[in-house]
């Protein structure tokens, strides 16, 4: 079911959780819905009457008008069949239109256009007086998520075009987007002395990669007899001695050891650049 078709039925529901409407019954006539004889409470019945859609024109900075290639403007006439016991009398269809109508114009997304009602005549099938009346809404049909909708509490942007704006296997999210256009980050710390420094990228980064510049990735220091590492890789799933990947970018060791190795990633004055992929 498209977006528009279902656009009775949504304001139905929500007309259903006005306080101030508690005493009516909404219901849509898609299909006709057989009503109770006679009448209890007075019932009003949700529809859509016509639609005209036309071409959408948006002013460029020179004042011209330049049509929209993928957007639609549309005026939507509401139906509202408003039935109110006899006993109620036929000020009741009038009352209920009233209430309707200062709902969905100043309580709703909804931009009524322009609103009315004809003559209140007599149902013998329902035992009740029967109001016909309309609402016109103005819509903009645009399938992109920033367009402008003019009836937001009732329809998600990302639906406007059904299936085709949702299908994930021929459409990038934004998040893949951004990731498309830069999949990684580079740059450089200058090491403190501290045992322990930390980077901030702003993001979580899958996959880190530390190298000292101008240094050989690992060195062997006579003096103590103890092999220094200059480089290291990381992962979410681990990670090289004295690297350690964080939510919000990445931790680098000084001192650290192993198997004979000593962690120098942060080592006083000299430079490491890095790639933080995302």
């Amino acid at each position: 079911m498209n977006e528009i078709s279902a656009l009775p039925s949504n304001i139905v529901e929500w007309l259903k959780g006005r306080e101030e409407l508690s005493e009516i019954k909404f219901l849509t006539e898609f299909p006709a819905i057989k009503k109770a004889v006679p009448l209890k409470n007075t019932t009003v019945a949700v529809g859509i009457e016509s639609m005209e859609i036309v071409d959408s024109f948006t002013e460029n900075d020179e004042g011209v008008l330049v049509e929209n290639e993928y957007c639609r403007q549309a005026k939507i006439r509401l139906r509202l069949s408003i039935h109110a016991p006899y006993s109620l009398g036929g000020e009741a269809c009038h009352d209920a239109f009233t209430d309707i109508i200062d709902c969905l114009t100043f309580a709703s997304g909804l931009d009524i256009l322009s609103s009315g009602c004809n003559g209140i005549v007599s149902d013998r099938d329902t035992d009740a007086f029967v109001l016909s009346a309309w609402a016109t809404v103005n819509a903009s049909l645009c399938p992109a998520a920033s367009s402008g909708l003019d009836f937001p509490s009732f329809i998600s942007k990302d639906l406007l075009c059904g299936t085709h704006i949702n299908d994930a296997d021929i459409h990038l999210s934004p998040e893949q987007q951004e990731y498309l256009a830069t999949p990684f980050e580079s740059g450089s710390y200058f090491g403190t002395g501290d045992s322990t420094g930390t980077v901030s990228l702003g993001f979580t980064p899958s996959v880190v990669i530390v190298i000292g510049s101008g240094l050989p990735m690992i060195f062997y220091k006579t003096s103590d007899s103890r092999y220094y590492a200059t480089a290291a890789v990381g992962t979410a799933d681990g990670a090289s001695l004295g690297l350690e990947l964080t939510s919000k970018g990445f931790k680098v060791r000084n001192g650290v050891a192993s198997k004979n190795v000593t962690a120098n990633l942060n080592e006083l004055g000299m430079t490491y650049f890095y790639l933080a992929f995302k």
